[in-house]
């Protein structure tokens, strides 16, 4: 037999021939499956809505099915890609003829996130009346992508990737269950442990793909003439690893939020794992690169101020020479951040900074620090008193630069990691001179600093 299997007789694909018929046949999201649970509820025709959110293959379109033919309402499934608000107002006005007659509606809408708000809004007056049971999926964050009322009305679930051992059972199912793989003699297909290995690893939590892989693998394996499934008959399937990652939705932000504490916490082999995932998906370098240089300055700063230029001179390369040569610059970039000494004491001095802006800490500007330059400024005492640092020995001088409502604020505090250690000495004696501070113990102290100096203002 040659070609691929949803060829034979037109038979539905092997994903679709296996959808459970229960939730009782469900593979995986236990958690959403106990007793009392509202997917058990929902099964037994309790009116609600609900929107299951998780990654492609785990199980959404199934159990909106299983829903359905438990309860014996009509099923009717849309699109968000393909159906635009004409095809939603006609379903539910089939809807409430139906519900007239005593059936009720089961609406499922897959991809949900891609509806406007004006198409999420028609929606609103049928779920609240209860006109039909809506279960939508996505794999967006609904938080981001579904309007708040429609939200508020129904139920959030939350179905996680399928582990291994789930993929192993519809792995099984399919090579014996009756609705599932067969040779063209209507024998049973084998499959060695390791494309079983190979296949679970390829699959990566998307029982779809899986399945898809295994019925074009034992497509592979019929061509061959035998009916035993090998690493080789699998690689004619797929030849490489899904990336779970969606640059447009909640995956993309999990995974550069995962890559950006990777670098915070300094585990340059998380951060390159994170930094490949979101290369395979085709994330933006640029993006890439932007993150880095605003987690130099946020989490390294002073600690090691060379990583801010080499940040910089990265993105700059990236620019210039693209992909996909620009994946090595990003990498050295990366394991430059990843293994710095980190200081978020830049982030702090800024924030407490703007907390004292903000809560009205704005004095003026102390006259000897104003502007002398303009004709009449002498008038107003501008500039006068003012003490030319570069006079003093050290270049530091006794003199007052805040206005006077944080005088005596701190806002810099320099930690012992890296670079920032040294600034930490330095600060205390520069802090002993301009401010009268206790000085450190053996540092320099402010020396012939005469009562006055020439207005440089």
């Amino acid at each position: 037999m040659g070609g691929s299997l949803t060829d034979i007789g037109g038979r539905a694909p092997l994903a679709v021939r296996l959808r459970p018929r229960s939730l009782d046949e469900i593979v995986g999201q236990r958690h959403l499956l106990k007793p009392g649970s509202p997917l058990r509820r929902l099964a037994a025709g309790q009116a609600m809505s609900v929107f299951l959110w998780g990654p492609p293959g785990v199980g959404k379109t199934t159990i909106a099915a299983a829903v359905s033919q438990s309860t014996g309402a009509r099923f009717v499934e849309l699109s968000a890609v393909t159906a635009g608000v004409k095809e939603v107002r006609a379903e539910l006005a089939t809807a409430r003829t139906e519900l007239a007659h005593g059936r009720s509606t089961v609406l499922f809408i897959d991809e949900v996130h891609r509806f406007s708000k004006a198409q999420q809004d028609v929606l609103l007056p049928a779920v609240e009346n209860r006109i039909v049971t809506l279960i939508a999926a996505t794999t967006d964050n609904p938080s981001f992508s579904v309007i708040a009322p429609l939200l508020s009305r129904s139920l959030l679930l939350t179905l996680e990737p399928l582990t291994g051992d789930d993929i192993a059972v519809l792995i099984d199912r399919a090579l014996s269950d009756e609705r599932g793989l067969r040779t063209p003699e209507g024998g049973l297909y084998r499959l060695t442990e390791g494309a079983r290995v190979a296949l679970v690893r390829l699959g990566g939590g998307d029982a779809r793909r899986v399945l898809t892989f295994l019925e074009e693998a034992a497509a592979s394996a019929s061509a061959a003439g035998n009916d035993l499934i090998d690493e080789a008959a699998l690689a004619q399937a797929a030849d490489k690893a899904v990336v779970r990652y969606d640059a447009d939705g909640d995956q993309h932000y999990d995974v550069i939020s995962a890559f950006i504490k990777s670098i915070r916490g300094s585990d340059p082999d998380a951060a390159l794992h994170y930094l490949a995932r979101m290369l395979a998906a085709g994330e933006d370098p640029r993006f890439i690169a932007r993150r880095l240089i605003i987690l130099a300055s946020e989490d390294i700063g002073m600690a090691s101020p060379q990583t801010l230029p080499l940040c910089v001179a990265a993105a700059q390369a990236v620019q210039l020479i693209g992909m996909p040569e620009g994946r090595l610059t990003l990498a050295h970039a990366v394991i430059a951040c990843a293994t710095a000494p980190k200081s978020n004491a830049v982030t702090t001095a800024l924030a407490a900074a703007s907390a004292d802006v903000d809560a009205g800490k704005i004095g003026l500007v102390p006259p000897h620090l104003r502007d002398a330059h303009y004709a009449g400024a002498a008038t107003y005492g501008h500039g006068e008193g003012y003490r030319y640092p570069h006079d003093f020995p050290h270049g530091l001088v006794r003199q007052q630069y805040p206005p006077d409502e944080v005088a005596s604020a701190r806002y810099y505090e320099p930690t012992d990691h890296g670079h920032e250690a040294a600034i930490k000495e330095r600060l205390a004696v520069i802090r002993s001179v301009v401010r009268g501070e206790a000085a450190p113990a053996g540092d320099f102290t402010e020396e012939n600093d005469p009562a006055s100096s020439p207005d440089h203002g």
